[in-house]
């Protein structure tokens, strides 16, 4: 049996989009201009008008709660590597808009291959529907940008801004609070790989020297250190402010609860 041309396809609408229509409406805005800004058909807005709801999606948990689009819904995220690429990208990651879409940056040392690794493992788990890529910026550079070009990456990432991090507000929305609770060491792992390292530090009492490992986190916004600390916290890892951009652990038991997730850069 063949189809019907004429029969109309009804599309589900996300609730963001069907907020702006309401907007829009009450701002005194006809169909016709509606239709024309927000690429919505003219009879779905009439029923809109109309007060039904019949095509619009009703569940919000399936879209994305800032643009409402489905394919960006934030349940849906792996979320052990997202959490490890959030703290990739509050350390050393950019985020860029281009002309039709936005791009997320990781620059990394070319001295840690494995960690240059698994930071486009990642972005390829977060992103599996786009091409991520590693380049050197120039040959003589001494770093390999991983990135990756997606209309998602605005979305995923809110904290994303003009200029430094460190001159502006860096906070988790809720979605993002929650998963870092439920995988707060894949996000310590990703800060750390990127503004931290664990070293042997020596220090020589009465003409004895004495070597014991530690970490450091160094980040030169109070926001994103503040978050480093409270994700210590919920781990139970001790910590000590050195200066006014280093965190520093030394404690046995915490470098040896570190050493179980993050380790050596390699």
């Amino acid at each position: 049996m063949g189809s019907n041309p004429t029969r109309r396809t009804q599309i589900m609408r996300s609730n963001a989009e069907y907020a702006e229509v309401k907007n829009l409406v009450a701002r005194g805005v006809n169909d016709c201009k509606i239709a024309r800004s927000t690429g919505i058909p003219r009879t779905t807005i009439r029923d809109w008008r109309r007060g039904s709801t019949a095509s619009r999606r009703t569940d919000a948990r399936k879209a994305c709660l800032r643009c409402g689009r489905p394919e960006h819904n934030f349940n849906a995220l792996p979320q052990a590597s997202y959490a490890y690429l959030l703290g990739m990208y509050l350390g050393d990651g950019g985020i860029s808009k281009e002309r039709r879409t936005w791009r997320l940056r990781i620059t990394l040392d070319t001295k840690w291959p494995g960690i240059i690794s698994s930071c486009a493992a990642a972005m390829r788990t977060v992103f599996p529907q786009n091409r991520v890529a590693c380049f050197r910026p120039d040959a003589q550079a001494q770093c390999v940008v991983v990135g990756v070009y997606s209309k998602a990456v605005a979305c995923l990432f809110p904290q994303h801004g003009r200029g430094p991090k460190h001159l502006r507000p860096i906070q988790l929305v809720d979605w993002q609070t929650q998963l870092v609770r439920e995988r707060p060491e894949e996000f310590l792992r990703g800060l750390i790989h990127s503004d931290g390292c664990r070293f042997i530090n020596r220090v020589r009492i009465k003409g004895k020297t004495y070597e014991y490992p530690r970490y450091n986190f160094t980040n030169a916004s109070t926001d994103i250190r503040s978050l480093f600390c409270a994700t210590c916290d919920q781990l139970g890892v001790e910590w000590r402010q050195m200066n006014e951009r280093n965190i520093s652990i030394a404690r046995r038991d915490s470098v040896a609860r570190l050493d179980a997730f993050v380790g050596p850069k390699a």
